[in-house]
């Protein structure tokens, strides 16, 4: 009997220690945005279903086309500060601090149309 209490016991407390050995860990660093050559034509790859591969979206459709413009730090922050409307841009645009916009701004930039 005296076996399952303590055993009882420290099933009990094994949770309140483990919560306490997880609080004490450090918080995860995060990678820095990978704004080299490579990091910038990947992030510039999440705008292609929409806005077409290189930024040349495909002639008739409604999408604005990236390359060759130089607006495009400026529209994106425009849309993650709510002032643009959007479907889903003000979302997406959210997910890049500046240095990230300013990369793909200039990306698209020197595309030609």
């Amino acid at each position: 009997m005296e076996m399952r209490a303590a055993l009882a016991v420290a099933a009990g407390l094994a949770p309140a220690f483990f919560s306490i050995a997880i609080a004490q860990q450090p918080a995860p660093a995060f990678a820095a945005p990978n704004l080299g050559a490579s990091g910038v034509r990947a992030m510039a790859a999440n705008c292609a279903p929409c806005h077409g591969p290189g930024g040349r979206t495909v002639p008739g459709t409604r999408v604005a086309a990236l390359a060759g413009r130089d607006d495009i730090a400026e529209s994106m922050k425009a849309f993650k500060e709510g002032k643009r409307e959007a479907t889903v841009m003000h979302q997406i645009a959210k997910g890049y601090d500046d240095a990230e916009i300013a990369a793909l701004a200039a990306y698209f930039a020197g595309r030609s149309r």
